[in-house]
């Protein structure tokens, strides 16, 4: 064994856990999981975190890999044509139209309703047990989304079809 040199040994502090700013204990050096070697080199990692991604072996063909794609950048257009919808895996696909709630699939009435509100038009106390609201018509204003949707059908319309045009 060779002897320290005299400012190493100043280094090292008498319980030697220190090495000047390191420590040398064994909580403090890392675990086998942290380094690369052993299992971790095989592909056998036990964190999936762990994995690397691996690149595809194959030619891109899509649009920019050329230096004049690069120039000439895609136009809305051609990147609408690459879009794909995502599918709604909540939606219920139905084999005929009276399966739905909306069986001819068209927009229900051909009137807009206008603003439900109170039939004593808020004021005073609220006594009765039920819920009724009027039509007030359709406000100024912008509708909500909610008020805009909102239709009304009448039972002659219901009867024939006619209404829905």
């Amino acid at each position: 064994m060779t002897p320290m040199p005299a400012d190493q040994e100043t280094q090292v502090s008498e319980s030697r856990e220190n090495y000047g700013d390191y420590s040398v204990d064994d909580e403090n050096q890392i675990t086998g999981e942290d380094t690369l070697s052993g299992d971790v080199l095989e592909g056998e990692v036990r964190d999936e975190l762990d994995h690397g991604i691996v690149t595809a072996d194959r030619y891109s063909t899509d649009y920019g890999n050329t230096p004049w794609e690069e120039e000439h950048r895609e136009c809305i257009d051609q990147r609408r044509h690459q879009e794909v919808p995502e599918t709604d895996p909540y939606a219920v696909e139905y084999d005929d139209a009276e399966e739905s709630d909306d069986p001819d699939g068209r927009e229900v009435g051909n009137k807009r309703a206008g603003r439900l509100v109170d039939p004593d038009r808020g004021e005073g106390e609220d006594t009765e047990s039920d819920l009724y609201g009027i039509d007030a018509g359709i406000d100024g204003a912008g509708a909500s989304a909610e008020e805009a949707a909102m239709h009304i059908i009448d039972d002659d319309e219901e009867a024939d079809g006619d209404g829905y045009r």
